[in-house]
């Protein structure tokens, strides 16, 4: 398992938990349930934020956010 912040552009994995339960329900909310199948699409000049593809849209995520949520590579 590693951090979703940890992943580069283009690699899949997906979402087995949250570090912290405060940042859980925000995430749970923008539909990043455990199960689901993310895509690094890119990061921003600066490297913060993250694109992400996770069930059919596109989402930015602060790295800080990104650093909560833990994954398993594809």
């Amino acid at each position: 398992m590693m951090r979703l912040s940890d992943l580069g552009i283009g690699q899949q994995a997906t979402i087995i938990d949250f570090t912290r339960n405060e940042i859980s329900i925000k995430l749970l909310e923008m539909g990043l349930v455990p199960g689901e199948i993310i895509y690094i699409e890119k990061f921003a000049p600066l490297g913060d934020p993250i694109s992400i593809a996770v069930a059919g849209y596109s989402l930015s995520l602060r790295l800080n956010e990104a650093e909560n949520i833990m994954v398993e590579i594809i």
